[in-house]
């Protein structure tokens, strides 16, 4: 038990101490800076048409904790989905396989590093939470904080248990196939919402939600339409720009707390529990060699007995293809689209191409909305590893010693990813040329640099590719949320588009810049 602690507290530390981490706790602060909207703002995190709670404890307290179950289960999961991958990558995973501690124990420490490192993020957002009562609140309310604590236990806490045994579970069945363990997780988590909307009759909503969000709107609607004699059935989580003329305030306590709930997040920890305990028996414990017998044999030359062809001496330098010097940038972005092109397995490019088809398809506005957007997103580990993937390898020696990097590779890779994300996003863009909605071409154009400047910039200043990916993610839940202060893409109008354009312009500049200024420093300092 005590090597136990001590795994998982060296684990936690090495995940923690990144720039990474870092930058992730500041969007942290800024996210739960917004969970709870000023009365003036164009936003709401919890939507009860014309209706606004008071800003007393529980409010405040409740929607900041029903908020980060909610989003740190989303993009938490994309945080924590390497802990196995990384002990692979730094052959750590190799020492622990020759020590006597069993698969489960492994997966256990895995999975309680998770924990804790989406629980410091957690607590975070608890600590912004109780300075927003004071910065949101009127000071007519009493500042109680066991509606801050609890909440946060009850509601945030079992589900971040869960999205950490997912995590676990994922890298043992799936592997290296990121994209997939993200998109079974997110059409999991949507199914999820859906039997949250939609609950079974006979049957506890809170068996069906991790959650705990139908505790909350429950209280909430039974309160409005209670109260003030309404029938309201739907109450929304999430960032909502739906802004109304007037709101009647009512003032909320809080949930009353009952056995089946508390009993249903034992449950669902227990499931966790179970599913991490099941994944052990599948567990390889890094051992790789019969994968890397086969593959040697499939690679060995089949030379006949006696035969003399393996003699180096016959070996001429006249049956060699000739040497071609070649300094142009273009033999680098054809090697680094190919690099794009193969990377994954070939199946996965039938989704993306269906994807592509239905773009062609369907009413534009989803087509431009939802779909580009998504299609995009599917290419996140491609994008990720656009500039981190010499480092992973530990080709970075030979690339940053090579002939003007900054002035032939580093562009390659940029305008590599620049022309896959065109291509993908080229029925959107056709339709729009051809009804000469110029402006919405446009802003594909520039979404396209931006998202590719961003995965250069973040793949180079943190040395890996997870911050792109949340991030990547964040910003694609807020495009298809039509929020407008994410919005890349130009889905939402804007009322300058001019401003629009200049500001887009600006972090392209400011994010290239500082992705060759750090760059030209890692390849003069390795």
């Amino acid at each position: 038990m005590k090597h136990s602690f001590t795994l998982i507290k060296a684990d936690y530390l090495q995940r923690t101490r990144s720039y990474s981490f870092l930058i992730t706790l500041a969007i942290t602060v800024y996210a739960a800076y917004s969970f709870v909207p000023p009365t003036n703002a164009a936003y709401t995190t919890l939507n009860v048409t014309g209706y606004r709670g008071a800003f007393n404890s529980a409010w405040v307290g409740y929607v900041s904790a029903t908020m980060t179950a909610v989003m740190l289960s989303l993009y938490g999961f994309l945080l924590v989905n390497n802990g196995i991958k990384k002990d692979i990558e730094t052959e750590v995973g190799l020492i622990i396989a020759t020590t006597p501690i069993t698969n489960f124990g492994y997966l256990i420490i895995k999975l309680f590093s998770n924990f804790l490192v989406l629980l410091t993020i957690a607590g975070i957002t608890f600590a912004v939470s109780m300075a927003m009562f004071w910065v949101r609140g009127s000071g007519v309310y009493p500042f109680i904080f066991a509606d801050f604590i609890t909440p946060y236990v009850m509601f945030a806490m079992p589900a971040l248990f869960v999205v950490s045994g997912l995590a676990v579970v994922a890298e043992v069945f799936l592997g290296k196939r990121s994209i997939l363990q993200f998109i079974i997780y997110f059409f999991i988590c949507g199914a999820v919402m859906a039997g949250i909307n939609s609950p079974k009759p006979g049957i506890p909503t809170a068996v069906f939600d991790p959650f705990g969000l139908s505790l909350v709107t429950g209280s909430i609607k039974s309160q409005i339409n209670t109260e003030f004699h309404e029938n309201i059935k739907e109450v929304s989580f999430g960032f909502i720009f739906a802004k109304h003329k007037s709101f009647r305030t009512f003032e909320w306590n809080g949930v009353n707390w009952n056995a089946i709930f508390i009993i249903s997040r034992l449950i669902w920890m227990a499931f966790s529990l179970s599913l991490v305990y099941l994944s052990s028996f599948f567990f390889h414990r890094f051992d790789f060699n019969q994968t890397v017998s086969k593959k040697k044999k499939a690679l060995a030359p089949d030379y006949q007995a006696g035969s003399t062809d393996t003699n180096p001496s016959s070996i001429t330098t006249g049956t060699l293809p000739p040497v071609v010097t070649d300094y142009g940038i273009f033999p680098f972005i054809k090697t680094e689209l190919l690099l794009l092109i193969r990377k994954g397995a070939k199946w996965f490019w039938l989704v993306t191409g269906g994807v592509w088809i239905a773009m062609l398809f369907t009413p534009l506005d989803i087509a431009h909305t939802y779909l580009l957007p998504v299609i995009w997103f599917l290419q996140v580990t491609r994008l990720s590893e656009l500039v981190t993937k010499e480092r992973t390898n530990r080709l970075h020696y030979f690339t940053y010693s090579s002939y003007k990097p900054l002035l032939r590779m580093l562009p390659a890779q940029i305008l590599a990813g620049v022309l896959l994300v065109v291509v993908l996003a080229l029925p959107v863009m056709g339709r729009y040329l051809i009804g000469l909605n110029f402006y919405a071409v446009f802003n594909i154009l520039w979404g396209a640099i931006f998202i590719v400047i961003l995965a250069v910039c973040l793949g180079i200043v943190s040395g890996g590719k997870k911050l792109f990916e949340i991030v990547f993610f964040m910003l694609t839940y807020g495009v298809t949320q039509k929020i407008p202060f994410i919005d890349y893409l130009g889905v939402t109008p804007h009322p300058d588009h001019t401003a629009y354009i200049a500001v887009i312009g600006l972090l392209i500049l400011s994010l290239g810049a500082l992705s060759f200024f750090v760059r030209n420093y890692q390849a003069r300092h390795l």
